[in-house]
Parts: structure tokens; C-alpha cells; sequence
């Protein structure tokens, strides 16, 4: 009887040991996951933020570009030309 005991106990320890192994790889797949997705993150960051920069300076250039040679007017009376 004690050692069908021993053996009983001895399952239940092997599967409680391998449920435990389970999760841990699970873990640390999820772990895995989630940086991964933090630096495709962290890198679509860094590009969105080049292109409102470039866009940023673009918009500046195009107002430095008007304050310099300002648009056409628009006048009230139509313009003849002979």
C-alpha cells in the first residue's frame, strides 16, 4: 500500500510539475509578444514623428516663402488688358 501511495503521490507531483512548466513557457512568450510589439511601437513612433517634423519644417519653409513674395491680390474691379 505505501508504495502505491508513493507512486500515486509522485503523478501528482509530475503533472503539477509539468502544468508549471507550462505556464512559465506561456509567460514568457507572452513576455517575448509584448516586447516585440513595444519596439515595432517605439519604431513607428520615431517615424511618425520624423514626418511631422519634416512636415512641420515644410509649412514653415512655405510661410517663410510667402512672407517674402507675398500672393496675388485680389482686386474689386476686373483687370482689362489691351
Amino acid at each position: 500500500m505505501p508504495v502505491a501511495l508513493l507512486i500515486a503521490v509522485a503523478i501528482v507531483l509530475l503533472v503539477g510539475l509539468l502544468f508549471a512548466i507550462d505556464r512559465t513557457n506561456k509567460a514568457m512568450k507572452r513576455i517575448g509578444r509584448r516586447r516585440e510589439a513595444n519596439r515595432r511601437l517605439v519604431a513607428a513612433a520615431a517615424v511618425a514623428e520624423a514626418k511631422d517634423r519634416q512636415r512641420k519644417a515644410a509649412n514653415e519653409a512655405s510661410n517663410s516663402l510667402t512672407s517674402l513674395i507675398p500672393a496675388i491680390q485680389e482686386h474689386d474691379t476686373p483687370r482689362h488688358v489691351r
